[in-house]
């Protein structure tokens, strides 16, 4: 029965083969129609299928072959996890100890507070008096130092020092000092007079020395005691100086524009090598008058110029000066460029120094306590000359300012306004008009920040 059927398949496989090399369309149509059929066939009873609820479900249990515990201790043991490792920022404070900083910074590490404690170079991080030092500390998961670094500035301000503290391979802590240069960034702000100038750059996050300068730029056209108005507004661009990105001083004021009862004054700084620098307006007119407003950088007047009831005579008498009420020891400055005439004690002056300026004037600073410079010695505007006190005929700390125009007492405060400013010199002017465009950008910039902040 079976070579029978073989038979059949051989014969009926030659007729194909045969059929197909006389007719290959025909055939490969008839074949196209037959899949085509089959794939109808196909997808009619495909929904005919079995439910895949009915289907039949086994539950298989195999054993793992899961590694020995020594196998895993030493799998750790070739590929150690990633040491985890803290980064944390502080400042030093005026009563710190190596135990509170350590403490504040998360880093109980009774190790690094002995070698913080004892070691000369780490030492210097918490003398006396040093505060407001950045600290970062870098420590391990389970809070032991393995980094410190700290910045304060050279005795010359004009780099800085840094003090690294880190642990070594064999666990043992080693510090080392190094030196580096201050880098210059600019910081722009802005405020809002509502009570005082100090109260304002308060409130704006404005260090004191910026507040100080600001008030020196425009002193020749506001009086900060008694000219400022609610609603006064100001924007001011200086510099930061920072080591390694952190801030350890302010630099000087670059350009600031204040408005005092709707009036606007604007200042910018401007120095090239080879020309003294200066503040400027933007139409290049300095903002440097060749007299000071105030001999004190920043204090008040407690005795006008003119008549006045005089606190030892009891008598009113003509005052031909002006005091400015300050504690002993405040440093004074000459409100002009000259030549130190004299400098010694005088009868009722008490410890005085006179500076002859251009065209016979001159200045007088009485009851210091403190002289510091000679006779016949250069000053520039600025320089500082000795301090307040109370000597000779006083009955508290102040300084008594006196200024003469050929021999005839003037009063001192109008003296500031009335004196001419110095334009920028001629061959510099392409030069500022590009510093000037600068400045001006970073202004509206700064004050766009106040405007923001107001909205």
């Amino acid at each position: 029965m079976t070579r029978p059927l073989l038979l059949t398949l051989a014969q009926l496989f030659d007729a194909t083969a045969q059929t197909l090399s006389r007719h290959p369309r025909r055939i490969m149509g008839g074949l196209g129609v037959v899949l085509l059929g089959t794939g109808v066939t196909a997808f009619g009873i495909a929904p005919l299928a079995p439910d895949a609820s009915d289907i039949p479900v086994r539950q298989v249990i195999e054993a793992l072959n899961v590694p020995a515990q020594a196998d895993i201790d030493a799998l750790s043991a070739a590929q150690p996890a990633a040491m985890l490792v803290l980064f944390r920022t502080e400042t030093t404070r005026r009563d710190d100890t190596a135990q509170s900083l350590l403490q504040r910074l998360g880093v109980p590490d009774s190790q690094a507070q002995t070698f913080l404690r004892n070691d000369p170079l780490a030492r210097q991080l918490l003398q006396a008096g040093r505060t407001g030092r950045p600290v970062s500390i870098e420590a391990n998961e389970r809070n032991e130092l393995l980094r410190l670094t700290a910045r304060w500035l050279s005795a010359d301000d004009r780099g800085f020092t840094r003090l690294v503290v880190e642990k070594s391979e064999d666990g043992t802590l080693r510090s080392r000092l190094e030196q580096g240069a201050l880098t210059a960034s600019t910081r722009l702000a802005s405020g809002v007079i509502r009570s005082s100038l100090f109260a304002a750059t308060d409130e704006a996050g404005i260090p004191d020395p910026i507040a100080i300068q600001l008030a020196e730029m425009f002193s020749s056209d506001i009086d900060f005691r008694r000219d400022l108005r609610q609603g006064d507004r100001f924007s001011v661009v200086y510099e930061s100086l920072e080591a390694d990105g952190e801030a350890l001083r302010t630099g000087r004021v670059l350009s600031a524009e204040f408005v005092n009862n709707g009036k606007e004054h604007e200042a910018m700084w401007f120095e090239e090598p080879g020309h003294r620098g200066g503040y400027y307006g933007f139409d290049g007119q300095s903002s440097r008058r060749y007299y000071l407003s105030s001999p004190l950088e920043f204090s008040r007047v407690s005795s006008g110029y003119g008549m006045r009831f005089h606190p030892i005579s009891g008598t009113r008498k003509p005052h031909m000066g002006v005091d400015y009420a300050a504690p002993t020891g405040t440093p004074v400055r000459t409100i002009g460029d000259g030549v130190v005439e004299f400098a010694g004690v005088q009868r009722g002056y008490g410890n005085v120094i006179y500076v002859r300026h251009r065209n016979n004037q001159m200045t007088v600073y009485a009851h210091l306590s403190r002289i510091g410079v000679r006779k016949g010695q250069r000053v520039d505007q600025g320089d500082f000359i000795g301090a307040v006190g109370s000597t000779g005929a006083s009955t508290g700390p102040h300084l008594h300012l006196e200024f003469r125009d050929n021999g005839v007492h003037v009063d001192p405060l109008s003296i500031a306004r009335k004196s001419e400013s110095v334009p920028v010199p001629p061959a510099l002017r392409q030069r500022f008009d590009a510093v000037a465009h600068l400045q001006r950008l970073q202004l509206d910039a700064a004050a766009s920040i106040q405007q923001a902040s107001a909205e």
